[in-house]
């Protein structure tokens, strides 16, 4: 016999939809209120950020911000277009494309996070205890298979 939900569980997903609906929302309004940087174009820029050399392969960058490859073309040929980031071929596998953080890509990121930061902050994080965020992110690891997959969400504690 199949597993239904019960009430708690339903609970719990919506309450996690909603409020990641409701916090990225905030987010993004704060960012354009600003002239900052759309919420999806600083996470491409991030990714970029973190990676050695400032650059990744496509097809690792849409892993990393969770984005089909349509999508992170679209994205990318944006981003291009504003010179926050170049394509290039000329890694050591020059049949791969990789986007490549410019300059200009890294001041829009560092201008932007001050009010990434804040919203972060004030719409997540302070409504947390630290138990609290200790055991949330002890659940994202386990639901997305990260702890021995992909570097982990921990960060520098």
């Amino acid at each position: 016999m199949e597993k239904r939900l019960d009430r708690k569980q339903l609970r719990v997903w919506r309450g996690f939809i909603t409020a990641h609906a409701t916090v990225i929302d905030l987010i993004e309004r704060e960012l354009a209120e600003a002239g900052e940087l759309p919420l999806s174009s600083y996470d491409v820029l991030l990714a970029l950020v973190e990676a050695p050399n400032r650059r990744l392969r496509m097809h690792e960058l849409a892993e990393v911000v969770v984005l089909s490859r349509s999508g992170l073309t679209r994205l990318v040929d944006r981003l291009e277009q504003e010179e926050l980031l170049r394509r290039d071929r000329s890694g050591p596998d020059r049949r791969a494309t990789y986007a490549v953080l410019t300059l200009k890509g890294l001041r829009a990121f560092r201008r932007a996070w001050p009010v990434y930061q804040r919203g972060i902050m004030r719409h997540f994080v302070e409504h947390l205890s630290e138990d609290e965020i200790r055991v949330i992110t002890g659940a994202f690891e386990r639901l997305l298979g990260r702890a021995s997959e992909k570097p982990s969400l921990k960060g520098e504690e």
